[in-house]
């Protein structure tokens, strides 16, 4: 996989140079529609290239007897300013279905769909293909008006949901002995690594920021006298400013000193978490691999696979935290979703709800909370009655 970049990467530069008019590569890519280079060269590499190359080629994105309409729908929904990409994916797993049983052409749509749902058993399948019914309904009633609108079942998502696994709650003491082998990583040739990655597991914990809004966060993004950082275009085209709280604040400066010690570029527009190699910022892949490396680290994970505690719990973790330092403080966490789903970045907080996992510790002060408020506001409401 590897040498097969480093020869993607020397073709382009041909390319770049005018040596060659193309990457013969990337349009053998695209001739086949296979998304990655190495069984290109795999095909090519065999005794019967020709016929190990039939063999890659994929149905044209789009090519079934729905394909016209689920594309002037994904290219409308992208007009109007959605990014579109789940719905996009749904679209062409259901064309390549269609195009796989041309017999199914003549039939109507909800046949169609009830075959693509009979095509596999699982939890996941039976959620997406009710969204799928629901999208095309939309298309569909787009076109024709006079179509009803289709009543949405819950029922297969809820049972989709049951087969996840829930978040691990961290424990300020999980966190605090995760921060302590993070300043401790062994780094010998990149002695920046151990406090990029203590500061990258502050932001991840204390601002709940998720790891492609780590990656993506620039130098310029850090205002040290205002105490905040800058999240931009995130998840549903999303920017927002986070107050960060000061003792966050003095280790970012010292991530700052340390990374500028370091002959990191000081350019606006250069990547916050640096490092001397390649393009000089750390990838979403890369600081999701480093982290969890910190997670077995610290003994809350295990050594091998993908089971056990996750790196975006650290976002579940934060919000269950939060909310129980409101109610020891005294203040009602209902009144501060709204604030906390701005937080986020979520659109609403809803989105936020699923954040909250009912830990023993937050059973506890909601039950003492209501012992203490909603108990009496019931013992007036029965006296009052006559």
């Amino acid at each position: 996989m590897h040498r097969a970049r480093i020869v993607d990467r020397f073709l382009d530069h041909l390319v770049e140079m005018k040596m060659i008019a193309s990457n013969p590569i990337a349009m053998l890519r695209r001739e086949y529609s296979v998304k990655q280079s190495r069984p290109i060269w795999q095909a090519l590499a065999s005794s019967m290239p020709d016929q190990a190359l039939a063999t890659l080629r994929r149905p044209e994105p789009f090519g079934s007897v729905l394909g016209k309409l689920m594309r002037d729908r994904v290219a409308l929904m992208r007009g109007r300013g959605y990014r579109y990409t789940t719905q996009t994916a749904w679209f062409l797993r259901f064309d390549r279905f269609l195009q796989a049983h041309p017999e199914l052409a003549s039939e109507p749509v909800a046949v169609m769909l009830e075959q693509w749902a009979a095509a596999k058993p699982t939890r996941d399948h039976a959620a997406e293909c009710e969204k799928l019914k629901r999208t095309l309904a939309k298309t569909l009633r787009h076109l024709d008006p006079s179509i009803p609108a289709r009543r949405p079942d819950t029922r297969p998502q809820q049972e989709a949901a049951r087969q996840y696994r829930k978040p691990h709650i961290y424990s300020p003491a999980d966190v605090r002995r995760m921060l302590d082998i993070a300043r401790s990583y062994p780094s010998p040739r990149a002695p920046l690594r151990p406090l990029s990655l203590h500061t990258m597991l502050l932001l991840a914990y204390c601002a709940g920021l998720r790891r492609s809004e780590l990656a993506h966060l620039d130098l310029s993004d850090v205002d040290l006298q205002c105490g905040t950082i800058t999240i931009r275009e995130t998840k549903f085209f999303k920017t927002r400013i986070l107050p960060l709280p000061d003792t966050v604040m003095v280790e970012l400066r010292g991530y700052l000193d340390a990374r500028r010690h370091a002959g990191a570029p000081q350019d606006p527009q250069s990547g916050l978490f640096w490092h001397d190699q390649g393009n000089g910022r750390h990838t979403s892949t890369a600081i999701a691999w480093l982290l969890v490396d910190i997670l077995r680290r610290a003994e809350l994970k295990p050594l091998r696979g993908r089971t056990g505690p996750r790196l975006h719990d650290l976002r579940h973790s934060m919000v269950v935290n939060r909310i129980l330092e409101w109610y020891r403080s005294g203040t009602n966490p209902q009144n501060k979703l709204p604030f906390l789903a701005t937080y986020l970045g979520h659109r609403d907080i809803n989105s936020t709800l699923v954040y909250i996992t009912v830990t023993q510790d937050l059973l506890q002060e909601a039950s003492e909370r209501f012992r203490v408020v909603g108990a009496a506001c019931l013992n007036l409401m029965q006296e009052a009655r006559p």
